[in-house]
């Protein structure tokens, strides 16, 4: 198949979910929500693998809507870097509806279309070419998430949640000022155009730092962080889980993609190795790169710190979201290849982790009735493999082997005190940069040895809430545990997979390093980016 006619089908990783959840409101079959939830997300994996492998040998795939001229048609793009994400995505939906599925909550109305019309809105922000679809995308994954929230919470889960409505409506108003800012300083909103203007021109870069600040407070970047951890636990834990992987990753993947084609070397096609200083600090955005690293120490430290006050399971994975978030933009504070590709690896990495323990954290609070950390203790006794679940997750969170995490802090590690992390950047960016990693992964480890001691070691439990059929919590006394009672095998089944995909980046990761590399490559080389939207690529 020639690239042209692959670029072609980009289109469907929007069209093909948009159109299963339609199907799903209007034949409203139970078994085939139950297929649709779970099948089109494993569809959309198995086709951003093939991407990924197809990138190999077509750096940048491209397509237009209605095949208008390009700086003018609705760019869809693809490179390495949107098939990673496409493929991190799609993992990590079908084990969050797998979970819905397992917990009865894809019985509520509308849940699997609902599902499915918010994973069409990421795979259109993952895709887009320009800014203004950009907000357009980020609006179709948010008019979803409103409703899953509304059918699958609480009285108590709604009230909590209202803030999660008001801090995006408040930021999606941001983001479209921001993207009126960069067509009226630049006169286009087409990425591919704005290739190094911003680095150029102080008023392109202050419009697209409004739009990265919009990004960046739906990521939960500090100090704009603090609606997360309340709004994030109030939602069901499936639900936590499904935005967890897309709306913070989603918002990170468009930073990293507007920081380094804006501010970078702009139409060049040359080597990444000749561009791995960073971008920000040449011409008028220097100010802006060392925000980015204090708003990046920040997060990383205070998001850790953070999960030492929590009583709640969720609560304390709420914070370590805001943590992941800092780790990751180590590579756009440090913009060197090697500092992107650790950033990434960090991303698929966190995503992984997440979601396996707040899949187990929901199969916890499901069969227990509560996550509160004092109300819980000694269910290693109980329920074993719910156990070891967490007990890898956690150190998979910590940076500890056999997991994913011990890779990721590895490789962020050594791209900040390697030779192309201080080129170019302060010579206070190293020694602070590892410091900060050092004390957030001093105080995630407390953090999660706390959560560990009052949850799963300890005396076994003897009291309990037991859920009630419509899965509120039975607000009368607390009644004696049965010995029958344990975690169904069905609710841990998600978070067993996610767990075990970590081993396997642990064992495997010298095999998904050279994706994620070329995709790193791909940020400071965006010469393949530029000719394929603007000259050429799209027909």
């Amino acid at each position: 198949m020639t690239d042209q006619f692959i670029g072609s089908l980009l289109p469907l990783f929007v069209a093909v979910p948009l159109l299963f959840a339609g199907l799903s409101v209007i034949l409203r079959r139970r078994v085939m929500d139950r297929i649709l939830i779970i099948a089109v997300p494993v569809l959309v994996l198995a086709a951003a693998v093939a991407l990924m492998v197809h990138h190999r040998d077509a750096p940048v795939l491209a397509s237009a809507i209605g095949s208008f001229e390009g700086g003018i048609a609705i760019p869809f793009v693809s490179d390495t870097l949107t098939a990673v994400m496409l493929a991190t995505t799609g993992l990590a939906t079908a084990a969050s509806c797998w979970f819905l599925t397992a917990s009865g909550e894809d019985r509520l109305r509308f849940v699997p279309a609902l599902a499915l019309m918010l994973m069409s809105g990421v795979n259109g922000a993952l895709l887009t070419g320009d800014l203004f679809n950009l907000f357009v995308f980020v609006e179709v994954m948010l008019l979803p998430s409103y409703a899953l929230i509304a059918v699958t919470g609480t009285w108590r889960r709604l009230g909590i949640t209202r803030m999660f409505v008001i801090v995006n409506l408040v930021t999606s108003a941001i983001l479209v000022m921001g993207v009126g800012l960069v067509y009226g300083s630049a006169g286009t909103v087409n990425l591919a155009a704005l290739a190094g203007l911003a680095g150029e021109d102080p008023q392109v870069a202050l419009a697209v730092t409004v739009v990265m600040l919009a990004l960046a407070i739906k990521a939960g970047v500090v100090p704009v962080h603090g609606w997360m951890p309340r709004a994030y636990p109030g939602t069901s834990a499936g639900i936590m889980a499904l935005f967890s992987a897309l709306h913070t990753k989603v918002a990170l993947y468009a930073i990293f993609r507007i920081y380094f084609t804006t501010f970078g070397p702009g139409n060049s096609a040359g080597t990444a190795e000749a561009t791995v200083t960073t971008p920000a600090l040449h011409g008028t955005a220097t100010t802006v790169a060392v925000v980015i690293a204090v708003v990046v120490l920040a997060t990383m430290v205070l998001g850790a710190l953070g999960s030492l006050g929590e009583n709640r399971f969720r609560g304390v994975m709420a914070f370590q979201m805001i943590a992941g978030v800092g780790h990751i933009l180590i590579g756009v504070a440090i913009a060197s290849p090697a500092a992107v590709a650790a950033g990434l690896f960090y991303l698929i990495h966190h995503v992984v982790t997440m979601a396996s323990l707040l899949t187990t954290a929901g199969a916890v609070e499901q069969t227990y009735g509560t996550g509160i950390l004092g109300k819980l203790s000694g269910l290693l006794h109980r329920d074993r493999l719910a156990a070891v679940v967490v007990a890898l997750g956690l150190l998979s969170l910590a940076g500890l082997p056999p997991t994913s995490g011990l890779w990721a802090k590895l490789g962020l590690a050594l791209s900040v005190v390697g030779p192309e992390g201080g080129g170019g950047n302060p010579a206070w960016y190293a020694p602070v940069f590892l410091t900060a990693i050092v004390l957030a992964s001093v105080a995630t480890l407390v953090a999660l040895q706390r959560l560990w001691g009052k949850s799963f070691a300890g005396e076994p439990l003897r009291m309990y809430r037991p859920v009630l059929a419509d899965g509120s919590r039975d607000r009368g006394p607390e009644e004696a545990l049965p010995d029958s009672v344990r975690i169904p095998g069905r609710l841990l089944a998600p978070g067993v997979v996610m767990i075990g995909v970590s081993v396997l980046l642990f064992v495997f990761a010298g095999t998904l390093m050279p994706f994620i590399e070329t995709a790193a490559a791909g940020l400071f080389e965006t010469g393949p980016y530029v000719e394929a939207v603007l000259g050429g690529g799209i027909e």
